[in-house]
């Protein structure tokens, strides 16, 4: 009889310790239509980041390389703010995967853009920097296929202060596949553990 209690309180912390365990259960799926505004919303991106590359005014002066070098520089340290800020985000997203492959989508593009503007405003500045006087279109290609590791060699850097972009390029691109990859990985790990935290 006076153990009666003690069994009660057993089965009480069992069902406690069921209810917990229930509440830890994988973290549920985003749902589909969120999946797909996500998608949408990032190729939206890339386009609208693609046209901003053809309308904005990027000519360079070939008397003034600083003018290049200052633009190329904000653009570049405009870039590295936002994507810290993405690493933030997404690791306080409540669906960290989206925010990362929204991250991406816009990340990646906006690199390549950046090198292309770059590469472009070089070539109107010294028609001599390339192995051909680049077109917008030229230049983004160029970056792609660097990015790409493809190298087809129709074009070419011929000066050396542009190889030396070039090999920069190539740096980051490492860089972005490798240690950049393990950032935006990690972040949405820790968003997935608060997420499991705050349930």
């Amino acid at each position: 009889m006076g153990d009666q209690p003690t069994s009660s309180g057993q089965g009480g912390d069992a069902g406690g310790s069921t209810g917990r365990s229930a509440s830890t259960g994988p973290a549920p799926h985003p749902p589909r239509r969120t999946v797909a505004l996500t998608t949408i919303r990032g190729v939206l991106t890339v386009a609208a980041l693609i046209a901003l590359y053809y309308l904005l005014p990027l000519d360079a002066d070939s008397d003034d390389a600083l003018q290049t070098v200052v633009k190329s520089s904000v653009g570049f340290i405009a870039f590295c703010a936002l994507m810290a800020w993405q690493v933030r985000a997404i690791a306080q997203s409540t669906s960290p995967g989206l925010r990362a492959l929204e991250g991406l989508l816009l990340g990646i593009p906006l690199f390549l853009l950046l090198f292309a503007a770059t590469y472009f405003m070089i070539s109107e500045g010294d028609s001599d920097a390339f192995t051909a006087p680049l077109t917008r279109t030229d230049a983004l290609y160029f970056t792609v296929t660097v990015f790409a590791t493809v190298g087809f060699g129709d074009i070419s850097a011929r000066t050396e202060p542009t190889r030396l972009l070039v090999s920069g390029q190539m740096i980051l691109d490492l860089a972005i596949l490798g240690l950049g990859a393990r950032v935006i990985l990690n972040a949405v790990q820790r968003g997935r553990d608060r997420v499991e935290d705050d349930r």
